[in-house]
């Protein structure tokens, strides 16, 4: 980041100084606790214009209801961009780390605790993607009857991944009528792109749905959504975002809804995410900088995670803006890598 002209050492320092007071308690910095808790032999007045200076390159605001500032979207990207001094963590707080992913014996299992995790140390709400499937293609599929008008499907993908599938159908369907529909659609489909075949299902559905009788139809409906499903690999899980309400900065019922609606929404969350999975490395988005409303008040920070040198999510999480962030990153940075790691040797 640039700012409009370059700020001095003593600019820098006041700033450092009132971005980690403001972060510590949530209220505006005034000139005097900056003379006090700089330790420079600087009297109010000379602070007082150095925080206009600050004020004019719209790193601080002064709340209409207080004489102290507080740091702006730009201050804080200006703070953690050239200010900020990381906080790694210790060795123990690693292995602890290490050894609750550990605990986890299938891959949802370890997902959940890796989001209650990030949730329960930093505080703040704990997000993390699920992994990307490598499949792209069925190889089998497979109707088997359930109580009532329930049919469990079964897909082997072409890297031997299986994805089960519960639907409800409007009418009972007996284990022959259903044999019959996977061996259609097994004749048809196997080993066939599942994009390629939602578009030949939905085109069939379209053109010829009116000639189609009722177990046929009901097979391709049922295929249809397996293939949404299969090609549906942007999903996340959410953990901890009952700490926001806690913070004053959100406290707002309307902001608070808002940002819970986005939650259940997922949508654009998620595009968020996939931003970030796009990228390398830490990535943080300050406020309005997310280009997301609900998030205006919020700060995202996240690190994909890899599986064999690819990268097949993303986690991180969401907080105030006015989070530490010298500790948030390196818990964000090294849990990626936690993760990445313990993938890693279970396939």
């Amino acid at each position: 980041m640039t700012t409009e002209k370059p700020l001095n050492d003593r600019a820098q320092h006041l700033l450092r100084v009132l971005i980690d007071r403001y972060i510590e308690d949530g209220k505006p910095v005034g000139s005097r606790t900056l003379a006090r808790e700089t330790r420079l032999d600087l009297s109010p007045a000379t602070i007082r214009n150095v925080m206009s200076d600050l004020e004019e390159l719209g790193l601080v605001a002064a709340p209409h209801t207080s004489a102290g500032r507080i740091p702006t979207v730009k201050g804080y990207r200006f703070f953690v961009d050239t200010l900020l001094s990381l906080q790694p963590l210790d060795n123990t707080e690693v292995e602890q780390l290490q050894t609750r992913m550990n605990q986890d014996d299938d891959e949802q299992g370890l997902i959940n605790s890796v989001s209650d995790m990030l949730s329960g140390i930093t505080r703040l709400a704990g997000v993390v993607t699920l992994p990307n499937r490598n499949y792209s293609a069925w190889r089998h599929m497979e109707f088997l009857p359930m109580s009532e008008n329930r049919v469990l499907t079964v897909v082997v993908g072409n890297d031997d991944q299986i994805q089960n599938r519960i639907f409800t159908t409007a009418r009972p369907f007996s284990p022959a009528e259903l044999q019959q529909a996977s061996n259609y659609l097994n004749s048809m489909f196997s080993g066939k792109d599942f994009s390629e075949v939602r578009t030949a299902i939905v085109h069939e559905m379209q053109e010829a749905k009116e000639r189609m009788d009722k177990l046929t139809l009901a097979t391709m409906e049922m295929a249809d959504q397996v293939c949404q499903s299969a090609e549906r690999q942007d999903d996340f899980v959410l953990a901890g975002q009952t700490n926001l309400m806690g913070v004053n900065e959100l406290s707002n019922i309307d902001k608070l809804r808002e940002l819970f609606d986005a939650f259940s929404a997922k949508r654009d969350i998620l595009h968020i995410l996939d931003e970030c999975q796009q990228a390398d490395g830490v990535q943080i988005f300050i406020g309005e900088e997310s280009g997301y409303h609900p998030l205006d008040e919020c700060s995202v920070i996240t690190s994909p995670y890899k599986v064999d040198g690819a990268v097949a999510g993303v986690l991180g999480v969401i907080g105030p803006t006015r989070m530490a962030y010298e500790r948030v990153i390196p818990i964000v940075d090294i849990t990626a890598k936690l993760l990445s790691s313990t993938l890693k040797q279970r396939n």
